[in-house]
């Protein structure tokens, strides 16, 4: 197990993958907005903040295509007020954190996850800080790619949560980039 991660949040348990990363696809934003006016219609005013998050929110970077969102409600905690509807739109619960629920729909050739806070959560102004920062910085941007793409060609990863963890030194150090401090 990587260090700092808990398998014990997975809903259904480890998920056997394999990572595959393609190149930069224009279309990426567009199937973000078409996801967010989606969102939108099913939660309402409960969806306080929808972004576009991960790396299929940089130009130019090499990615999962999966499409990755922020989206921030009162309370994640309270289930009742926002999952049924989620789940009703066709997503499903895959973790289940204090504070946090990562949800995954869409169709499998461009999943979506959608990672559920509070606003103002420090998580979502971490994804947003290390989005820009990718978004202004092209050595920051290839630094990341060929660590993605390194930890992509070791196989089979004994779940994705595994491989975003292996990326932690690159991603902490492209966030000290950003000047970003943990207020943790």
């Amino acid at each position: 197990m990587a260090p700092g991660f808990d398998e014990n949040v997975l809903v259904h348990g480890l998920q056997p993958v394999r990572v595959e990363i393609v190149e930069y696809d224009p279309a990426w934003p567009a199937r973000f907005a078409g996801r967010a006016a989606g969102l939108r219609g099913v939660l309402g005013d409960r969806a306080r903040l929808i972004e576009h998050v991960g790396s299929t929110s940089v130009p130019g970077l090499a990615a999962k295509p999966v499409i990755d969102i922020a989206v921030a409600v009162d309370d994640p905690d309270d289930e009742p007020a926002y999952l049924p509807d989620l789940l009703a739109a066709g997503y499903e619960l895959r973790v289940r954190e204090p504070r946090h629920r990562c949800l995954q729909g869409g169709d499998p050739g461009l999943r979506t996850n959608l990672h559920c806070y509070r606003p103002g959560d420090v998580e979502v102004r971490r994804y947003l800080a290390f989005r820009d920062r990718l978004r202004a910085s092209a050595a920051d941007r290839g630094r990341y790619a060929v660590v993605k793409r390194e930890l992509a060609g070791r196989g089979e990863w004994a779940d994705m949560n595994l491989y975003a963890e292996a990326k932690g030194p690159v991603v902490a150090s492209i966030l000290a980039n950003a000047g970003w401090v943990d207020p943790r």
